[in-house]
């Protein structure tokens, strides 16, 4: 595996436009909401993480939205932060990272 990755597509929502998924995921994240999820891709930039509760969701935590000597979570690593914005040219959730636990075994 190469040591950087980035996302697949985000999945499909069966019966609902992409705009109505982008504003589902606004709805229950707004800035400042807690989030926890799982790396699912790694660039020297930050990480694409799998938000809990919203599949269709992808937050971005960029490394200046870590905690100071922290370093990129590997893949697989649970996360915990919290919602800094939405930018909606490419429908994600930027998120201020508080830890990374370990690798999803």
């Amino acid at each position: 595996m190469e040591e950087y990755t980035s996302p697949g597509r985000r999945p499909e929502v069966p019966g609902l436009s992409p705009d109505d998924v982008w504003a589902a995921t606004i709805a229950a994240l707004p800035v400042g909401a807690p989030v926890s999820g799982e790396v699912i891709g790694r660039q020297p930039f930050g990480v694409f993480i799998r938000i809990d509760g919203l599949p269709e969701a992808v937050g971005l935590a960029e490394i200046i939205a870590m905690p100071e000597g922290m370093g990129l979570p590997v893949l697989g690593a649970r996360i915990r932060g919290e919602v800094l914005d939405h930018v909606e040219h490419n429908c994600q959730v930027r998120v201020r990272l508080h830890e990374a636990g370990t690798a999803i075994e």
